[in-house]
């Protein structure tokens, strides 16, 4: 797969990283933690998850998150996006703090508000592409902007596919549908949580180059949880986290730099046992 240029360029002050500070740029902000903190379990089974991390993720950049198993790469997307509860500390979408809200209103916000894009597909069978991806907001009973759902289709190039249910496609265009369903409402961000696991390396390379599209072309936010050096280097920017914090970032990646800083990380003594319950520390 090919990726876009880049160099490295680490943090010195890991704790106080934003992806504005990386690009060097004055940008709004779709979502941002501040001292966030994520504990599981208590005495000698506690485990920081998340130790005091501190992010903006600014709007219509396309950010990567990496980091070696049990660093809090995916702890710190659940979190942000309002699947996981926070121990202290603060998570916000837009100027909403998530902390703040009641079930219901952290549901609604969740479904107005933010596009989700997982490893497996989470498509149901009975249902054609089409359907699948207005499917959120048939159940909301919203419906969809016509003209810029044809957008979206067109830009995943699913146009010839809308008829088709699940089992008729392959891996890469079932992921392609998951991508249009998370772009289909127009949300204010998008949570990408290893999206090309599941995928061969050319179905994973559209994908990846749909949802850089959706962000270049379509102004979207998109927050991609990857362990792939290539996968990330579709990203503007790569924060990197070990042990629960931010220790580094790369502003447009290459997978050679990311892959570099990878081993560092991985070389790095693990202050902390991977104890967390459910793999929620990865």
């Amino acid at each position: 797969m090919s990726q876009p240029p880049g160099a490295h360029r680490p943090v010195p002050a890991p704790q106080s990283l934003t992806t504005q500070a990386v690009a060097r740029r004055s940008t709004p902000v779709a979502a941002s933690a501040t001292d966030l903190t994520k504990v599981y379990g208590q005495g000698e089974t506690r485990v920081t998850a998340l130790d005091s991390v501190s992010v903006e993720f600014g709007r219509g950049r396309f950010t990567a998150i990496m980091g070696p198993s049990g660093s809090g790469k995916s702890t710190l997307m659940h979190c942000m996006a309002g699947l996981d509860t926070i121990s202290s500390g603060t998570a916000r979408i837009g100027d909403v703090e998530l902390s703040s809200l009641r079930d219901k209103q952290l549901t609604r916000l969740r479904r107005d508000k933010v596009g989700f894009i997982f490893q497996a597909f989470n498509l149901l069978p009975t249902l054609t592409a089409a359907e699948n991806i207005t499917l959120p907001m048939d159940i909301a009973g919203r419906k969809p902007d016509r003209e810029w759902l044809n957008r979206v289709i067109d830009t995943v190039g699913l146009s010839q596919r809308l008829s088709h249910r699940p089992s008729q496609l392959s891996g890469g265009q079932q992921q392609r549908v998951a991508v249009a369903r998370a772009l289909a409402s127009r949300p204010e961000i998008i949570f990408a949580d290893e999206p090309t696991g599941n995928l061969d390396s050319q179905s994973g390379a559209e994908v990846l180059g749909f949802l850089r599209s959706s962000v270049l072309e379509l102004g979207q936010t998109v927050v991609m949880v990857t362990h792939d050096p290539v996968a990330a280097s579709y990203a503007n920017d790569v924060i990197f986290l070990a042990d629960g914090r931010i220790v580094d970032s790369l502003h447009q990646p290459t997978a050679d730099a990311v892959l570099d800083r990878m081993r560092d990380l991985s070389a790095a003594p693990d202050r902390r046992a991977d104890l967390a319950p459910d793999g929620c520390s990865s």
